[in-house]
Formats: structure tokens, sequence, C-alpha cells
């Protein structure tokens, strides 16, 4: 069954880094995909992070995130990285992965097929 694994939480100081991964699996037969980053702060709504395709590499970000975040993608590994620096007490969330099987340029949940079980960071200062 198609699903998606993320891993790389964890807890930093201000200023410090993580990178997080979203491995897909079993994806059957589909070359062209977006893979997005969204996550869930405590009380707040989910809120889309960056997106990749996987095939020109576009990719874009959330405008609190420009600058600090990338994103890159393994083909070979069917994963794709979330960098995380200088991170701030307001990027402590859920990281969940998700993949749009359309091949959308968004950030738009709804539009995302598969989810992962989220991966925790947490920011502290």
């Amino acid at each position: 069954q198609a699903r998606l694994v993320e891993s790389g939480g964890g807890s930093v100081r201000v200023g410090g880094s993580l990178r997080l991964s979203c491995a897909a699996f079993d994806f059957p037969g589909h070359y062209k995909y977006t893979v997005g980053w969204f996550r869930r702060a405590p009380g707040k709504e989910r809120e889309g992070v960056s997106w990749i395709n996987n095939n020109d590499g576009r990719a874009d970000f959330a405008d609190s995130v420009k600058g600090r975040f990338t994103i890159s993608r393994d083909d070979a590994k069917n994963t794709v990285y979330l960098q995380m620096d200088s991170l701030k007490p307001e990027d402590t969330g859920v990281y969940y992965c998700a993949i749009d099987l359309d091949y959308g340029s968004h950030l738009n949940p709804d539009e995302y097929d598969y989810w992962g079980q989220g991966t925790q960071v947490t920011v502290s200062s």
C-alpha cells in the first residue's frame, strides 16, 4: 500500500537546524507528482511550508520560511528532504509530508492525496 514516512524531527535550540526526510513507498507507476510539507503548531491551523515536484524540480516556500528552509529530492531513494536552518520557536509543530498525484504547484492541503504520520519539531529558546 502506498505510504509516506517522515523522519528527522527532534528538539533544537533557537538558531539550530534539522533535516526532515519524507520517503515514499509503493506508489504504483506514478512518475510525476508533487511533494508538499505542512506543519501544525499547537492550537493553530495546518500551514503549508514548501513543495517540490519530481520532474523539473520547481519548488516554492511559505513566506514564513523563505531564506531559512530548503527542499530537495533524491529520486533514487524516492525521498524528499526539508532542510530547516535558523529555526525559530514559531517553527515548532508536527511536520507532515504529502503527495499530490495531480502534479500541482501549490500548498492546498485538500489537493494532496497521501499523507505521512508526521514528525515532531520543537524549537526552544
